[in-house]
């Protein structure tokens, strides 16, 4: 049995290196989905989970959307449009529950931007 952080790895890992494989090294999709990796969890402790999910969703970036289906995928098994939805409509046990299960999967998210995307925190998207 695996813990809930070790899943969360496992899944991130598998999402950023096959993002990383369908997209060549150093192209501007691979900056724009590891810096994005790296500035979401800040995102969401300023503004909140459903904002921070919003503005970026809404960017309509085509890398950052990526992020948000593999985001959503580890975090709750689903595409990124559900796992708004079911963010904007959680009560706020739940809210704060998914808040919590989402900074940790973006942990794994942001260490292995950098280490399998060599994206760098401080990165600027292109």
């Amino acid at each position: 049995m695996h813990t809930l952080q070790q899943e969360y790895a496992q899944k991130a890992y598998e999402a950023v290196e096959s993002f990383g494989e369908r997209h060549v090294k150093d192209s501007s999709e691979r900056t724009q989905y590891g810096a994005m990796a790296h500035k979401l969890p800040v995102l969401v402790r300023q503004a909140g989970l459903i904002q921070a999910l919003m503005f970026v969703f809404t960017r309509g970036k085509k890398p950052h959307n990526a992020l948000l289906e593999d985001l959503a995928q580890v975090v709750a098994g689903q595409s990124a449009e559900e796992f708004i939805r079911q963010c904007r409509e959680a009560d706020l046990a739940n809210y704060m529950w998914l808040t919590r299960q989402t900074l940790n999967a973006l942990e794994w998210f942001k260490r292995f931007a950098q280490s399998v995307l060599d994206v760098e925190p401080g990165a600027e998207e292109k």
